[in-house]
């Protein structure tokens, strides 16, 4: 089965902090890896903001260790009927877009995926 993590995920076992271990299996399972370019820019710019820039590239270099899929006009136009159908934000639209086109299962803490099918949700941790 094919994974996609959402930038929320990335972050967790990145920092490892609201359930790392929750997100490793999908991440690490590296063949069955697919990573949206969006995810990219959200987990770099967190990082980067945060920590600097080294740690901002090592995080991204690990991310592309799975396969990048990059945002085409067909995964763009599902996104948008997602957002507007779901109310989803542009990112989320395009992650589970995403994670959709290729039937993937859709690994998150957005509480925006709680409950969709294909989605393995873990709530944040206060």
């Amino acid at each position: 089965m094919k994974n996609v993590v959402d930038s929320s995920g990335w972050l967790a076992y990145f920092t490892d902090e609201n359930g790392p271990d929750f997100f490793a299996p999908a991440i690490e399972d590296l063949e069955n890896l697919i990573v949206p370019s969006i995810s990219l820019y959200e987990v770099f710019k967190h990082i980067l903001v945060r920590r600097g820039e080294d740690e901002a590239l090592q995080a991204t270099g690990a991310m592309l260790q799975g396969t990048t899929v990059d945002l085409n006009p067909e995964i763009a136009l599902d996104a948008a009927k997602l957002s507007a159908q779901l109310k989803l934000p542009m990112a989320d639209s395009i992650i589970l877009a995403t994670a959709r086109k290729f039937e993937a299962v859709l690994w998150s803490q957005d509480s925006d995926f709680e409950g969709l099918p294909n989605v393995q949700y873990f709530p944040k941790m206060s």
